[in-house]
């Protein structure tokens, strides 16, 4: 047997080739969208994929399932469990088997035993895998998808808090407690291949390591420990990370099937003389560094860096309206690979960031200051000072003066960027990235004045400013009584 591991750290997603070498022929477990990377491994194994096997509707990428079905005739093995409202709709064209509870398949002298375990969604199976080509009668491993991670397991929430279906967030995480519990009677000697690590939104605490094994699960999974419902269902439903906006999208996308891109290839070049009225028309993304973004850039583009395209594209941009790019040629090909991994398919074209800069369309800047010039604003009251994280990170430590917008929500036409009465709009993060992308976004929308702090709430504490702590121990060393309290030197 052979196994083959792939990993986009962008997306933190896995994925794997299960292959026999005896027929060889493999299997491709939840493709991601960038399928040539597939196709190049099993040609230079010199084996054929002859099959696809996905362990739910995927909510946070777009699925290379029916990529791979349509490049090379692949047989697919997907979900026939849960509602009828989340079954695949594309499969009609394609060689496919649907999977229930106990359906045993097979590549090669490989075999797949599908296990119902729902909870991250209805439909949500695993992959218990035995190698009979090596001689083998009892099972190695199993692909756990979205259910078991490396020290978690997936969220009950995202059907509810992503697809917007009401009341499906406690019943999903009971559900999820009745699939740990027959997680919990398999072989402690098991492989565990889940389908995410660490940085994935499908989760919360996911390890960094990327398998495990039932037992080590068993002993150290916080998740795992948890013997009373109730008490489990509390846990995995609170302090979840907030789910991107498109994720709602990628559920729909992957149940009626992802659009086909072939060999398409990158979008075509723009002259710079369109891209002022461009900008102020459309969403044009810079995807320079928050750096350079600040010293200089076009009026009304908004900056996401390219390695944070993946985490804040798909929060921010409309899929229904064409978006633009300002990108190096040598960065353009990965910037439209993440994007159309996340269904960002309307890329109507790009500007060479190069030219731009030759053609001094660069008029505009982000004013940057230090945590100490931070403080000292704070404290004459000339700062309005806005925190763009997620909830969880807020409630480990904030600064006390902080108001709290969620930067994954600023594109929406109801957010003011109006700052407080003879202050200046200044914005926070943890290290100065996402704060840069609210400023870009405040500045479009007709702020002036607009502030980014370098450095963040991390370089803040460096400099032991005074925070409000959520846990009990802060970073100056001292106690804190219980719930926030303020804390530093």
């Amino acid at each position: 047997m052979l196994l083959k591991y792939f990993y986009d750290p962008v997306l933190a997603h896995a994925s794997y080739l299960v292959g026999c070498q005896k027929t060889g022929e493999a299997m491709i477990v939840d493709p991601g969208r960038d399928i040539d990377q597939y196709l190049a491994t099993a040609a230079r194994e010199k084996m054929k994929i002859v099959g696809i096997a996905e362990t739910h509707i995927h909510a946070d990428y777009v699925s290379g399932a029916r990529e791979l079905a349509e490049r090379v005739g692949a047989r697919l093995y997907v979900s026939d469990e849960g509602p009828a409202e989340w079954k695949y709709q594309y499969l009609g064209p394609y060689s496919h088997q649907l999977l229930k509870d106990g359906d045993r398949f097979s590549v090669g002298k490989v075999e797949l035993e599908t296990i119902h375990t729902p909870g991250h969604t209805p439909e949500s199976i695993s992959f218990m895998l035995t190698d009979k080509g090596g001689g083998a009668d009892r099972p190695m491993g199993i692909f756990t998808g979205d259910f078991v991670f490396v020290g978690s397991i997936g969220r009950p929430d995202l059907l509810e808090v992503a697809a917007g279906i009401s009341g499906t967030s406690e019943p999903g995480a009971r559900q999820l407690f009745q699939s740990i519990k027959r997680f919990r009677d398999l072989p402690d000697y098991l492989q565990v291949w889940p389908a995410h690590g660490a940085g994935s939104a499908c989760g919360k605490g996911l390890g960094a390591i990327p398998s495990s094994t039932v037992g080590y699960e068993k002993l150290f999974n916080p998740a795992l420990q948890y013997t009373d419902e109730k008490a489990f269902v509390d846990y995995i439903l609170s302090e979840q990370p907030e789910a991107p906006k498109y994720f709602a999208l990628m559920k729909r996308v992957n149940k009626i099937g992802p659009a086909l891109i072939g060999s398409g290839g990158l979008p075509g070049k723009l002259d710079v003389s369109e891209l002022i009225p461009l900008a102020q028309r459309d969403i044009v993304v810079d995807t320079a560094s928050p750096q350079a973004f600040a010293a200089a850039h076009v009026p009304n583009t908004i900056n996401i860096p390219n390695s944070m395209l993946a985490s804040w594209g798909g929060a921010l941009l409309d899929y229904s309206q064409p978006v633009y790019l300002i990108a190096t040629e040598k960065d353009l090909s990965e910037a439209v690979r993440v994007l159309r991994k996340i269904g960002c398919d309307n890329i109507a074209g790009f500007f060479d960031s190069l030219e731009v800069q030759n053609a001094n369309l660069r008029t505009e800047s982000i004013n940057q200051i230090t945590v100490a010039e931070l403080a000292a604003g704070l404290k004459s009251g000339v700062y309005d000072l806005v925190d763009v994280r997620g909830n969880s990170e807020r409630m480990e430590c904030s600064i006390q003066e902080a108001r709290h917008e969620f930067l994954g929500g600023l594109m929406s036409p109801e957010v003011s960027f109006q700052a407080a009465v003879g202050k200046k709009l200044v914005f926070h993060c943890k290290g100065g990235g996402r704060s840069m992308i609210a400023c870009s976004i405040a500045q479009r929308s007709g702020a002036k004045d607009v502030i980014n702090v370098i450095g963040g709430i991390d370089a803040w504490r460096a400099e032991r400013w005074p925070t409000m702590e959520g846990s009990s121990s802060c970073s100056t060393g001292s106690s804190c009584s219980s719930g926030k309290a303020i804390c530093g030197t």
